[in-house]
């Protein structure tokens, strides 16, 4: 509710973007779900890049293959493009939960890599209107957050009162239009797994137009004809909790026991609107280095885009990969992997072809 009626600074509510696809045994590309509030992963494929460029320099001077080590300098640029004020060189600041956060080195790394402050709630301060950063010079104004933080933590005077992440008065700032957030609060919303599966209608609605990429089908189990599906087939699907990511909350039918299945439906029962379900994908693989040996593992891919002065689309990805044989969980809090992706500049054939 605090949310509605903000007017987020150029009229954009996701400057940044990292929308997770998978691609089926038939080839047909699938979104999986959207990552709207704060995307994570960007810091691995520019780490990943300069990992691989030191190992096979020949192998890069032989392809065409565009760059990603730029994303942070894009980045930098689309933040401050922000700033209607006519401030010559406005102060952005990274916002971040701290080092405890599994992401608090994309933290350091993003903040690091664009010359800006790195900074937790607590070292920021509302004063006369502005939000201001505690620095070894005093007080300096800031114009622009970056915000890894999700939405309920941001403000503890309008959000959850007890969040020590946030700063008290920041939604205050940012509704008169003195700071920008990115994303914008509120953008939270659309990482729940329940509303991207209302995503395709949403944009008939809001645009007139058909999804160019469909969406995995998705069972909503607070409708009673999808539950009953459901509890009858989950020896088939994949069920998810609405709110949950990283990979936990999961149930993946055909690898779970019977004792899950059952611990599954019951949670089901007691809470629909927190569980949707999908079909079980066979999703495309690539080779992955075993021991000695090469064998073929499941991925998807999640595409970084950003908003600013122009649409920039990273030429490349976080491409995330199940490093157990035969998983199709490829989170890296549930031990999956990571590999660098190319995107060729020119005519060609991609050095490394996929499997199945």
């Amino acid at each position: 509710q605090p949310c509605i009626g903000l007017d987020p600074p150029r009229g954009v509510w996701c400057h940044i973007t990292g929308t997770d696809l998978v691609r089926d045994g038939d080839g047909q590309v699938y979104v999986l779900e959207d990552n709207l509030g704060c995307p994570s992963g960007v810091s691995y494929v520019v780490e990943n890049r300069q990992l691989m460029k030191r190992t096979f320099p020949q192998l890069f001077g032989m392809s065409q293959i565009q760059p990603v080590e730029d994303y942070p300098s894009q980045l930098l640029n689309m933040l401050r493009y922000l700033v209607t004020d006519k401030i010559l060189s406005p102060e952005v600041a990274v916002l971040t939960p701290g080092v405890y956060n599994s992401a608090y080195f994309e933290h350091s790394f993003l903040a690091q890599q664009m010359g800006v402050e790195l900074v937790e709630g607590r070292d920021l301060v509302v004063m006369d209107g502005f939000v201001h950063a505690r620095t070894t010079k005093g007080f300096e104004r800031v114009d622009v957050i970056y915000r890894r933080i999700n939405d309920d933590f941001l403000d503890p005077t309008v959000f959850k009162p007890e969040s020590m992440l946030g700063v008290p008065g920041l939604m205050d700032v940012y509704k008169a239009g003195r700071v920008a957030l990115v994303n914008a609060p509120g953008t939270c919303v659309a990482d729940d797994k329940v509303v991207c599966a209302f995503v395709p209608e949403i944009i008939k609605y809001y645009l007139g137009e058909d999804i160019i990429v469909p969406n995995v089908p998705t069972y909503m189990c607070w409708k009673e004809s999808d539950q009953k599906y459901v509890l009858e087939h989950l020896d088939e699907l994949v069920v998810k909790e609405a709110n949950q990511s990283g990979g936990y909350g999961m149930l993946i039918g055909p690898h779970a026991t019977k004792a899950e299945h059952e611990e599954f439906a019951r949670r089901i029962k007691d809470n629909p609107r927190n569980y949707i379900a999908q079909p079980t994908l066979s999703l495309s693989r690539v080779p992955v280095l075993i021991d000695d040996h090469f064998e073929g593992r499941h991925v998807d891919l999640r595409p970084f885009i950003l908003y600013g002065e122009d649409i920039y689309v990273l030429p490349g990805g976080l491409t995330r990969v199940a490093l157990k044989k035969g998983s199709l969980v490829v989170n890296s809090s549930q031990g999956g992997g990571s590999k660098d992706t190319w995107v060729l500049s020119g005519s060609g054939s991609p050095p490394v072809n996929e499997e199945g």
